[in-house]
């Protein structure tokens, strides 16, 4: 094998919160490689602890949904895309890494790859679930894929293109058997009331469409069962909206809202209402029950539907092929539908013991299949690009 340079310039490109995270568990990997490594490109604060160099911050790719939430801001995405482009054209990186945002690093990843940049994009694009038509675009733009689930690389191998299973980052950070008292005893909570946690996002047009029903969730599930508590974890720049919704909520001193700490928040609650997304996975790994929803506009949810290709649109369930726990989508995202379902899952210590230990067994199996020491097995896919 070839010595490996002992100085790597490398450019990633890394949308959302969730991105974020990814790539900086990508990072350590890389610079224990490469120590002497220069990264930069968009990112955001979890890739700048890594010594990473933002251009522009990662949150300048958040977008939801389809039709006019894009086009409000396809200009200047693309401004960007067009800038970063040139800039990385006159200025060639060793590699270039996408970490997901497939609409906007696929594009970019081929434009590079046609005038020989080496190309991996971190993270499958869910072909698997929806828009198949997407894997000879990703053929065309990368040369290896890092992927995330187990199953991805053989579908990937299926149409030529190059994988690596490097396990999911989030089943190293988040302890097999989460300690639900020692959270509660940090976040100043009883040990021994019903706690709900709330997740309405990590975008600014997922709280939008979202915060408002589960609030009002929150007070049905409140009339019932008055003395649960509620807690919602807030991004930084999504915190004040979502402190607005909640003094206008009725809910008084049972709602609180930290900043950050969606992790301990977790591993506090008995049950979480919680927007589909990565979230729903950092949930599964933490073994709790959930009830999962989204919305979004109307035109988007009509193009969404025609593109799903399984009946699950919640991680746990794609990923246990099942409905292992609720999804309540558009229309049946009602405040009364989903405090029904968490209300279920409160109650089920009572009704049927076993119902949640059987989540709870589930979701431990799925945590060992996702376990791998993902950054190694990443750093050593891109070395193996690298040396090709």
């Amino acid at each position: 094998m070839l010595k490996d340079k002992k100085v790597l310039n490398a450019a990633l490109v890394a949308g959302e919160t969730s991105g974020d995270l990814l790539a900086g568990l990508l990072l350590d990997g890389m610079k224990q490689r490469w120590p002497e490594m220069h990264s930069f490109g968009i990112g955001g604060p979890q890739m700048a602890q890594r010594g990473f160099k933002a251009w522009w911050p990662h949150d300048k790719l958040s977008v939801h949904g389809f039709g006019w939430e894009v086009l409000r801001r396809y200009r200047e995405i693309v401004g960007i895309r067009t800038q970063l482009k040139k800039r990385l054209l006159a200025s060639p990186p060793d590699v270039f890494i996408g970490v997901d945002a497939p609409d906007f690093n696929l594009d970019l990843e081929a434009a590079l790859k046609a005038q020989g940049i080496k190309t991996v994009h971190f993270v499958c694009p869910s072909v698997w679930a929806w828009r198949p038509e997407r894997l000879e675009k990703i053929k065309r733009s990368v040369d290896h894929v890092l992927c995330i689930f187990p199953f991805e690389p053989e579908l990937l191998g299926r149409h030529g293109i190059p994988a690596t299973y490097v396990g999911h980052p989030l089943a190293n950070l988040i302890p097999m058997q989460p300690d639900r008292a020692q959270a509660r005893t940090k976040l100043g909570l009883d040990q021994h009331g019903a706690m709900v946690a709330i997740l309405p996002g990590s975008r600014d047009s997922e709280v939008r469409h979202l915060i408002q029903v589960f609030f009002q969730a929150a007070a049905l599930i409140h009339q019932r069962r008055p003395a649960t508590q509620f807690i919602v974890p807030a991004i930084p720049s999504l915190k004040s909206r979502i402190e607005v919704a909640a003094a206008a909520s009725g809910l008084g001193q049972v709602l609180r809202v930290v900043e950050g700490q969606s992790h301990t928040v977790l591993a506090a609650c008995d049950v979480t209402l919680i927007a589909s997304g990565t979230a729903t996975l950092e949930a599964a790994l933490f073994k709790r029950p959930m009830v999962i929803a989204y919305r979004m506009s109307a035109l988007s949810w009509q193009l969404m539907k025609r593109k799903r290709l399984q009946p699950w649109v919640g991680l746990p369930n794609i990923l246990c092929r099942e409905f292992v726990v609720p999804e309540l989508l558009q229309d049946a995202a009602t405040p009364q539908a989903l405090a029904k379902e968490v209300l279920a899952w409160l109650d089920a210590p009572a009704h049927d013991p076993a119902k949640i230990q059987r989540l709870e067994q589930r979701f431990t199996a799925l945590h060992a299949d996702l376990q791998r020491d993902t950054s190694t097995l990443a750093a050593d896919a891109i070395a193996n690009v690298l040396q090709a």
